[in-house]
């Protein structure tokens, strides 16, 4: 279908918007069936629904001793986020972002990438005048996307100033039991005030890959926002020499070609590859956020604010009010298209991705250069599943071309966006 006209677009966000935020605003126990049937369209106004007490449930245990109320915020209370500079922050040791202290170096014949993570308690925006109690990797959700060359060692030291104690639990392969970020093994869980603990990781295998913290109650860590992207860059020289390893073909079917193939294809996913330059690569972590903690979500988006990549102010042509913080995906046509797709939605089942007039190729956990879906337009994933999706826009005329979840009420609750081929 032909993309959408810019002002329909727009009036079109606004009214999911504003529906959601005009609920939220004003009653904290509003459940998300009260959102959806609500038909008002009145304008936000600011509001924090930090306190969590006389709203939580079974399994929440949200009350001002254990895990409810704000604790130190350190200088991460007043840090803006914007969702569209997350999708294509990378940290990589050498550039990265001001928030993440980070270095490369070589060490024992071995490129080693360092960085500082901290855990903080601290309101974020989720919506329009709508804040939340998160707890936060660096005093952001999602936390910070680590990305590394498969071989290299991931050094994270980790030191928490929240007032519960937390992990982190990487999803990579990870042979020492010390450093698996759970509370049973190693160091456990980190209590606020104790001396810092530095993880260390081999990244392994390349793929998309997940960190969150493995405290107890999980539900409740995760849920508040302690999660986040490792993106391992397969090795073109590892790629020739193992290529099974990187696909899911019988051996027999693995000729000098294919090899060849993925060995491109590899250079097209290593940061420190020329070839890399000619893919527009991003970071989508699919959300959630229950906000009377009533074990049901009442926000949903990608990279926390709901509705972040809609149609904001514009003059109906594209061409947006400086400062304008809601609007979409920009992407050049001539570019190959990658989103790094991670799920951490608690309290449901699933979440999806779909677009609008396109198809993709995904890769499940991005660990073969193979696709192990071709030519879809919806992929599913439970909590914790990853994958890339690789899409090509260079055929479609310019204009906006909606993507979102396909569960129909995640869409309505936020997760609703759009790019905008130029």
């Amino acid at each position: 279908m032909p993309s959408l006209g810019y002002e329909r677009a727009g009036a079109v966000t606004a009214r999911l918007e504003e529906r959601l935020t005009d609920r939220l605003v004003g009653e904290q126990s509003v459940s998300r069936r009260t959102v959806l049937g609500s038909l008002g369209v009145a304008g936000s106004a600011a509001l924090g629904l930090g306190s969590t007490r006389g709203s939580a449930s079974a399994g929440h245990e949200d009350d001002e001793d254990h895990h409810g109320n704000f604790g130190a915020v350190d200088e991460y209370r007043d840090r803006d986020f914007d969702p569209h500079e997350f999708l294509r922050a990378f940290n990589t040791g050498r550039n990265g972002q001001d928030a993440v202290p980070q270095d490369v170096y070589e060490e024992d014949g071995r490129t080693v990438r360092e960085f500082e993570f901290t855990a903080v308690d601290v309101p974020i925006t989720i919506a329009p005048g709508v804040e939340f109690s998160a707890w936060a990797y660096n005093g952001q959700v999602p936390g910070p996307t680590i990305r590394a060359v498969e071989g290299d060692l991931i050094r994270v030291r980790f030191e928490n100033f929240g007032r519960h104690g937390h992990t982190i639990h990487p999803h990579v392969k990870n042979v020492n039991p010390a450093m698996d970020g759970i509370p049973q093994n190693g160091p456990g869980v980190i209590d606020a005030g104790e001396d810092p603990f530095t993880y260390e990781w081999i990244a392994q295998p390349a793929g998309v890959h997940f960190y969150h913290c493995h405290s107890l109650p999980l539900k409740e860590h995760l849920h508040r926002g302690l999660y986040g992207a490792i993106i391992v860059d397969p090795d073109p020289e590892r790629v020739r020499e193992n290529p099974a390893d990187y696909t899911n073909d019988h051996p027999s079917q693995i000729t000098d070609a294919l090899v060849e193939d993925m060995v491109a294809e590899a250079k097209t996913r290593n940061h420190e590859y020329d070839e890399n330059d000619a893919v527009d690569e991003m970071v989508m972590v699919m959300n959630s956020f229950d906000t009377n903690f009533d074990g049901g979500n009442e926000v949903y988006a990608a990279n926390t604010r709901a509705f972040a990549y809609g149609v904001g102010e514009t003059d109906g042509k594209g061409n947006w009010k400086p400062g304008e913080t809601k609007r979409p995906i920009q992407i050049d046509k001539t570019r190959r298209q990658r989103v790094y797709l991670v799920n951490a939605t608690e309290f449901d089942l699933v979440n999806s991705f779909h677009t609008h007039s396109q198809f993709f190729d995904y890769y499940d956990h991005g660990t073969t250069l193979t696709p192990t879906h071709q030519t879809i337009d919806t992929v599913m994933q439970c909590q914790a599943q990853r994958g890339i999706v690789e899409l090509d826009y260079s055929d479609h005329q310019p204009g906006l071309y909606m993507f979102h979840a396909h569960q129909s009420e995640f869409a309505e609750l936020g997760w609703m966006s759009f790019f905008e081929v130029v």
